[in-house]
């Protein structure tokens, strides 16, 4: 009976590591060109796929009603703040990557492939949008 005990109590602990490895979450994305904090986006999770909505925008300068007027889809002329920049992905069939789906650059209005991998114990993301070959990737960190 103590075996079963320390098992389950063993099991119980390792949960909360496992549910750290995925994008579901509160992120902290960074400029590219300053290194300096840009963005937070909350991911979640419904039946399966994931999407993300900017939370928090960071940038020195940003004006708080800023809307997406570059984006040409149903986000046209939207607030950046609550803004679904994430749209679709699922997990892969790779452990640990999330991906098919969208994710918008509300600067320039496009919509890139998306990949996401956790990395470091699910402490940091590697967040991909490419079309085609071509593509950038950012490590964004996981605030909760």
């Amino acid at each position: 009976m103590k075996h079963q005990l320390l098992a389950l109590a063993l099991g119980l602990i390792a949960i909360p590591a496992l549910a750290q490895n995925t994008p579901v979450g509160l992120w902290r994305g960074f400029d590219e060109k300053t290194g300096e904090p840009k963005v937070e986006v909350r991911i979640a999770e419904a039946g399966g796929v994931l999407s993300g909505k900017v939370e928090k925008r960071l940038s020195a300068g940003v004006k708080p009603d800023d809307v997406c007027t570059e984006c040409t889809d149903d986000r046209k002329d939207k607030p950046r703040l609550g803004l679904e920049i994430i749209r679709g992905a699922k997990k892969s069939a790779d452990a640990d990557v999330w991906e098919g789906g969208k994710i918008l650059d509300p600067e320039n209005g496009k919509n890139y492939t998306l990949k996401m991998t956790p990395i470091e114990g699910g402490k940091k993301m590697e967040v991909r949008g490419s079309i085609g070959p071509f593509g950038r990737t950012q490590t964004w960190v996981r605030i909760n």
